[in-house]
């Protein structure tokens, strides 16, 4: 079908076109951003739903469900801050893709450095504990969010308790030979931090006594703060 060139068209058909497409541009500038509210996190499916939707591939779907909960900031061309999302719908989002894939680490990745460090204590202590709960069901594999929730209780909280009982439990139930020593000695450093320094010179000789410190260097550097935490106690200085 032939196609009639533009001079064809009579001028006030062409006029009341430019003038219907103006009007649009300037309903479209005129009108407010698009704004998607946090609340609009849909609650998680149930496990056997999502079993049943996965068709026998459960770490696929657990793969797309974590691509699709984290990039829920974006909606509608709008950015929904971390910090406004419903934090039991995500937190029960988060329980059940790991339930889908309990072998995967993203989800406590994205927990302990994402989700856990928005400017608001509660939800930084809801993550906390989530990553912490998770933990215990797998600890020599995950292990380093918890070593993660405990620098975030120490140092973002200040919170000294809460990441004693983080770092003993690392110490305790991650007994992995994989696991650093460095995770294992949080809980010494945190008790001399806390002033319990006789609890962290029993614990300090406790570990050097067992032979498990290979490297020289670090062999060294632990003699030494046993010896200073030995002087402390002595000396009764805080």
């Amino acid at each position: 079908m032939s196609q009639r060139p533009i001079t064809n068209v009579p001028p006030p058909v062409v006029a009341l076109l430019a003038l219907g497409l103006a009007a649009q541009i300037a309903i479209k500038v005129a009108a407010p951003p698009p704004r998607a509210a946090a609340e609009d996190l849909p609650p998680a499916p149930s496990i056997a739903a999502l079993r049943l939707a996965s068709f026998g591939d459960p770490v696929a779907l657990a793969k797309a469900l974590m691509l699709y909960l984290q990039a829920f900031d974006y909606q509608s061309g709008s950015k929904v801050p971390y910090r406004d999302l419903d934090y039991g719908r995500l937190e029960a989002w988060l329980a059940r893709i790991l339930e889908l894939d309990p072998r995967g680490q993203y989800p406590l990745l994205a927990a302990s450095r994402l989700y856990a460090e928005v400017p608001v204590e509660t939800k930084q202590r809801r993550m906390l504990e989530f990553v912490y709960r998770q933990f215990l069901l797998d600890p020599d594999r995950r292990w380093p969010w918890l070593a993660h929730a405990t620098a975030i209780a120490k140092h973002r909280l200040h919170d000294l308790p809460l990441a004693l009982r983080y770092a003993q439990a690392i110490q305790r139930y991650a007994v992995a030979e994989n696991v650093p020593l460095w995770a294992k000695q949080m809980e010494i450093f945190i008790l001399e931090d806390m002033n319990e320094l006789e609890a962290a010179r029993i614990m300090l000789g406790g570990l050097l006594e067992r032979g498990e410190i290979r490297d020289p260097n670090e062999l060294r550097f632990l003699q030494q703060r046993l010896k200073e935490l030995d002087q402390r106690v002595k000396s009764g200085v805080k």
